[in-house]
């Protein structure tokens, strides 16, 4: 099959913006022109790819699953004519969070890459969704704090469990105590950050459940428990990485520890990826030593 790579840019464009007109500006072509090509592709494949209605387009499952590659795919090419004009230098490792990479070790990690690999460095950011960041090509590792999805296209290991914490507001009665347990938050609200959440109610027995409700992000999520609106949950590294005036971390004594994962590609996009990986899992475990 005869498929280009304006197709597949056609595609992303589509997926990326969700209408015609959207992806049409972001590609600097007529909408015409763009319907047309996004034919061509889907009588290509023989497959649909777009289903269209008066007002959005939805990626079908075949088209999300393309889309997904086509970012992947474009990104490597784009990532290759780039050093092709630049000289043999590769581009830095992307590496992605949602909300605190690796907490106290995040730091102690980078300089030791920085150290031994001085012209490689390392662009560290936050997404919402680090692990589909991975699989669109858009980052080379990603940390995580939930189990990845199985996916034949990532690899991807366990490397720490960290504690959970307590998070309440500085002037709260709880606040004073060294530890805390589950059963003493049972009673007050308890928010969620909905982009990086590691926390539900299923974490309390049935007959303690509080009520929860979410918040959009970080920020939120930090002043609505300093403001005393809620109480929070979360891990050791994110405690360490948001330290917050108004909030006091206190260790849940009775709730499991989270794992953190590390999660790249199968076909690393990036010639230093194992190199990087490799360091990750020496520094964390030369630091619980």
């Amino acid at each position: 099959m005869n498929v280009e790579l304006r197709h597949l840019r056609a595609l992303v464009a589509i997926g990326d913006e969700g209408t015609i007109t959207g992806a049409a500006l972001a590609l600097h072509m007529s909408q015409p022109a763009l319907s047309r090509t996004l034919e061509q592709l889907e009588s290509r494949l023989g497959t649909r790819l777009v289903e269209r209605t008066t007002r959005r387009l939805t990626l079908t499952e075949a088209g999300r699953r393309l889309w997904e590659h086509a970012h992947r795919i474009l990104d490597q090419v784009d990532t290759a004519l780039a050093e092709a004009v630049a000289g043999t230098q590769p581009r830095s490792i992307r590496v992605v969070f949602a909300w605190s990479a690796l907490g106290s070790h995040t730091v102690p990690l980078l300089r030791a890459w920085r150290d031994r690999h001085p012209d490689m460095p390392v662009h560290v950011r936050r997404v919402d969704d680090p692990e589909a960041a991975v699989r669109r090509g858009e980052a080379d590792v990603a940390f995580l704090r939930a189990e990845p999805t199985p996916d034949p296209c990532l690899a991807s290991c366990s490397l720490i469990r960290e504690q959970r914490m307590a998070a309440v507001p500085e002037d709260h009665p709880l606040a004073q105590r060294s530890a805390v347990r589950l059963a003493d938050l049972a009673g007050r609200p308890v928010v969620l950050c909905s982009t990086a959440s590691t926390t539900r109610a299923d974490l309390w027995p049935d007959a303690q459940r509080p009520p929860t409700f979410q918040v959009p992000g970080v920020d939120e999520w930090l002043t609505t428990i300093a403001t005393g609106e809620a109480v929070g949950v979360t891990t050791a590294g994110i405690g360490y990485n948001h330290p917050h005036p108004g909030i006091r971390y206190l260790p849940l004594s009775d709730a499991a520890p989270v794992t953190v994962y590390m999660v790249w590609p199968s076909s690393p996009s990036h010639p230093a990826t194992d190199a990087f990986r490799r360091l990750v899992q020496q520094q964390l475990v030369s630091s619980s030593d």
